[in-house]
């Protein structure tokens, strides 16, 4: 089962706030997150990998759930789960590679890509964007709280909501049928510090359950 709030951290984000991906992985864990997601486009320098490395320590001694997007050779390293994209490695090649037992997520944007993923060997379907969403740089069409609660019973697997998703609308999200929230932007606070970060997350937690 997904716990209600899926923390993603982005690269991207990460930097344009100054902070970087252990500092805000240690704060985010203080605060409770039970899953974690790393998801970094381009390049995966020494430096970042050394610090993923660190979260995925953290992440184990917490008992938390570590995911990869888009990267099954470094969810392998890392011992992590992986989340995949429309246009990453098929689920079922990443699912010989990672075993029966990890983690695996998957990307869908429409009714024809959710059916679809029902019929791969993944942990769960994300569904999404369901808001308007700064993060992505190509997004695909809104979804829409209508269109999630009409698309719920297309899939027996968990639903990640996913795309623009504030503690504003949170709650109908879910009541909608989401079992989860997948948050990026609304993680960070305007000064996000350590202690800002893991009051956000405690929030978030308070939210949810």
């Amino acid at each position: 089962m997904l716990p209600g709030v899926y923390p993603i951290l982005d690269a991207d984000v990460l930097e344009n706030r100054g902070l970087g991906v252990a500092v805000a992985a240690a704060a985010l864990l203080e605060g409770g997150a039970e899953i974690l997601q790393l998801r970094k486009k381009d390049h995966w320098s020494r430096a970042y990998f050394k610090e993923t490395q660190q979260v995925a320590r953290w992440c184990r001694q917490q008992g938390a759930t570590l995911i990869v997007n888009d990267r099954a050779d470094m969810a392998m390293l890392l011992e992590a789960g992986l989340h995949l994209g429309q246009d990453d490695l098929a689920p079922r090649d990443a699912r010989k590679l990672l075993g029966p037992d990890a983690l695996l997520g998957y990307s869908t944007h429409n009714a024809q890509q959710l059916c679809a993923g029902g019929g791969e060997p993944v942990s769960y379907i994300a569904l999404g964007p369901i808001f308007a969403t700064g993060s992505k740089r190509n997004p695909d069409p809104l979804v829409g709280v209508e269109q999630l609660a009409a698309w719920r019973g297309l899939t027996h697997l968990p639903l990640v909501a996913i795309g623009g998703i504030t503690r504003e609308n949170a709650r109908t999200v879910l009541a909608a049928g989401a079992d989860s929230v997948a948050v990026i932007g609304d993680l960070f606070p305007p000064e996000p510090t350590s202690r800002a970060l893991r009051e956000r997350m405690e929030e978030w937690q308070r939210l949810v359950k």
